[in-house]
């Protein structure tokens, strides 16, 4: 897996992007992390995405599992280990949480993932997990789409190091770099991954996120955060708030 750490001492971070993005989507968060943040802290691109190696499977176990694998080795036993996951990533976080993969995290934060999932949403996934990658004549088309299917667009331009590795090139044509079948990754079950968390787990939202709502995720954590008047790439938009919620508490 492809791994960006930094920081020094015994707590690690680990940081998991949504469906699409990349390790990068860290990046502003991780400019202020030797501000805000007294440990290592380590982002990389989940499998099927950026420039991770791809998996036959994209079931939430089997991510997660990939996940602990890479990130066991950096584990300091002596220190704490934070998760904190966006989106899709946010359901990974979930999952280790549970302690079945052979990582043990003292707290795990979900930022913006969605909490309900209609039957048309379900098929819309699935359908785009059976479609193959669309090629585009020139890298500005690819980027420019990425920056779409990533939330990015209006944060961000094409050219800024957020939209690093979202594409690559594919023969005479460019291509966004995620497989698209990790699309099809099914509904998660995110009440019953809360229940069998064996450590805190804390929700939260940019208020204007509209890929789900304060009272689903407090269906899920009573106490899950509103972190303000920003959209679901909140740690693009505002890596402060994201910081003040994970390092000061929920």
């Amino acid at each position: 897996m492809y791994i960006e750490r930094g920081g020094q001492g015994p707590d690690l971070l680990l940081l998991l992007h949504g469906m699409g993005a990349t390790a990068a989507v860290w990046s502003p968060l991780c400019a202020e992390a030797d501000d805000r943040w007294h440990g290592r802290w380590l982002a990389l691109d989940l499998p099927g995405h950026g420039r991770s190696d791809r998996l036959d499977s994209y079931a939430i176990g089997q991510i997660a599992a990939t996940v602990a694998r890479a990130a066991l080795p950096e584990i300091d036993p002596a220190g704490r280990l934070v998760v904190l996951g966006h989106s899709m990533g946010g359901v990974i976080a979930l999952a280790l949480a549970t302690g079945w993969f052979g990582v043990a995290p003292q707290r795990v934060f979900g930022l913006g993932i969605k909490a309900a999932w209609s039957d048309d949403d379900l098929r819309r996934m699935d359908a785009l997990g059976t479609q193959p990658a669309r090629l585009f004549a020139t890298e500005a088309e690819a980027r420019e789409r990425y920056l779409k299917v990533a939330g990015l667009a209006g944060l961000v331009d094409a050219g800024s190091p957020v939209v690093a590795r979202g594409v690559v090139q594919d023969g005479d044509g460019w291509r966004l770099a995620m497989d698209p079948r990790g699309h099809a990754v099914g509904k998660p079950p995110l009440a019953q991954l809360m229940a069998v968390a064996c450590c805190p787990v804390h929700l939260g939202r940019g208020g204007h996120d509209p890929m789900m709502t304060n009272e689903q995720l407090r269906a899920l954590d009573p106490e899950a955060r509103d972190l303000g008047p920003h959209g679901h790439n909140l740690m693009v938009e505002a890596p402060d708030r994201v910081w003040d919620w994970v390092v000061n508490g929920p």
